[in-house]
């Protein structure tokens, strides 16, 4: 890894007031907004069960899928010259253990993401007004324990951030400007295997916010340690195992 990955902090990022700094962060904020409130919209417009546990329809599920996956793809695409497009604090972290993003910059791109994700489903649990779906809150699927449901969420974050080191961190990667896209159908696919399980989240900052707009947190650890387990180990792994090189360019706002 280039040494100059391994610093906590870099002199662009000392200052706050930096300008490359302040848009990423504020890419960061709009585009995790705007990934929560299409995702969470979507569950609402489903029709996701009221009761907590209660299983979704195949149908269903594969609605609220199709629309996360067109949502972090296009939107980490959208994002990726401006911050990277993480969206996700398991993103982040997960760089952050690898040397690919500062810890000045980490703990201001997690800020961001959760601050979005609260305004996104604050704003969504308003304009819902007087109808009967509440914004829907991550759960264990029924018979689904706590230690059961953070294995699902370790298996499907780390996942997700496999494919992201195969497509876009790899220098060796033949489809690097699809690597967002492929980000997407990941995580639609993952929806669509751990949704009656484990909620799917992948994601805590997705949970933090339809919890902070409900009041609700049950079991709510399992979204952020599940995460931020398997999130890191696929980065080890990966970079471990199937990596030809530690050194590597910087790659497209993913290593700064």
């Amino acid at each position: 890894m280039d040494t100059k990955h391994a610093d906590s902090l870099d002199e662009r990022d000392v200052v706050v007031v930096d300008a490359g700094c302040v848009r990423a962060v504020l890419g960061e904020l709009v585009l995790t907004f705007l990934f929560v409130f299409t995702g969470v919209a979507a569950a609402m417009a489903a029709g996701v069960p009221e009761l907590q546990g209660a299983a979704m329809p195949m149908a269903t599920l594969a609605g609220v899928a199709l629309a996360q996956a067109l949502a972090a793809g296009v939107l980490v695409t959208a994002g990726f010259h401006v911050s990277g497009g993480h969206l996700n604090p398991a993103v982040t972290v997960a760089l952050l253990a690898r040397g690919h993003i500062t810890a000045f910059r980490a703990v201001l791109y997690v800020a961001a993401q959760l601050l979005a994700s609260s305004l996104a489903c604050i704003l969504l649990r308003y304009l819902s007004g007087g109808q009967a779906t509440p914004v829907p809150v991550h759960t264990l699927g029924t018979g689904i324990g706590p230690m059961q449901g953070l294995v699902m969420e370790i298996i499907l974050t780390f996942s997700l951030l496999f494919v992201v080191y195969a497509t876009i961190l790899d220098p060796r990667t033949t489809v690097p400007g699809y690597g967002p896209m492929l980000t997407g159908l990941i995580v639609g696919a993952n929806t669509i295997a751990g949704g009656n399980f484990s909620g799917a989240s992948m994601n805590p900052a997705r949970s933090f916010g339809p919890a902070l707009a409900t009041g609700v947190w049950t079991n709510h650890w399992v979204y952020w340690v599940g995460p931020l387990v398997g999130g890191p180990l696929a980065g080890f792994v990966y970079e471990t195992v199937f990596m030809v090189t530690k050194t590597h360019e910087p790659l497209l706002g993913w290593d700064f």
